[in-house]
């Protein structure tokens, strides 16, 4: 059963919608299901119904919404994945993570579900390793996260289990990017990184031209079994 929602900020000035699937019986933990630039569409919301049939609560939140609610797009099609850019390029995450721990609240406020993980794709896997370091989320996965080289000053917050899929062929998050991400948080006792050798970003989209499908498999079920074994 899926439905949208609307959530307040945290400051509640504003609201945003978000995508809901919600499974048969009660949830056994929820898991917010973090866009990537192309926001809230068709693929984030399979995601979504496929964790659902898990046994999971899953919320897809519309994060783009300052700019414009309710964007979708296809990155398969050159125009849509160019304009995709342009909001990467104006988008706040700052903004982004507030608007993660308001819905982290709204789940377990409003839905009753205490606890809660996250998994994000491009943009959204920086947003999940943000909301690992800056929020009280029980467990986070992050996809072919953008910058997260650039944000290891921070990770001194993880306090509950992060899981990093890193594919070495991709071409937003170079090699060195990824030496320092390994060099950062190798050590790290709540992080885990799994390198994907010759995978390029959005390799686990759910269809399209960028899907790897063994490797989407590979990632897709060390990602259930990480929440399996934090939040079930």
């Amino acid at each position: 059963m899926s439905e949208t929602v609307t959530i307040p900020t945290l400051d509640g000035d504003a609201s945003f919608s978000a995508y809901v699937a919600r499974p048969e019986g009660t949830p056994k933990a929820a898991i917010i299901v973090i866009q990537e630039i192309f926001g809230v569409n068709p693929g984030i919301r399979s995601k979504c119904d496929s964790w659902a049939e898990e046994g999971y609560l899953a919320v897809a939140p519309d994060l783009f919404f300052r700019m414009k609610p309710g964007i979708e797009l296809d990155p398969d099609v050159e125009a849509e994945f160019q304009e995709a850019l342009g909001y990467f390029g104006e988008y706040n995450p700052d903004d982004g993570v507030k608007d993660i721990e308001a819905t982290i609240h709204w789940i377990r406020r409003e839905a009753g579900v205490a606890k809660v993980g996250c998994v994000g794709y491009c943009l959204g896997g920086k947003l999940a390793y943000m909301t690992a370091a800056r929020t009280d989320i029980n467990a986070s996965v992050g996809y072919y996260g953008v910058m997260i080289d650039q944000m290891l000053g921070e990770k001194h917050g993880i306090a509950h289990p992060l899981l990093l899929h890193v594919p070495t062929a991709d071409h937003f998050v170079g090699p060195e990017a990824q030496a320092a991400m390994h060099a950062g948080l190798d050590d790290h006792p709540r992080v885990t990184i799994h390198d994907y050798e010759g995978l390029d970003h959005g390799f686990a989209t759910e269809s399209g031209n960028r899907r790897d499908e063994a490797g989407a498999q590979l990632a897709d079920g060390r990602t259930k079994a990480f929440f399996a074994e934090h939040l079930g």
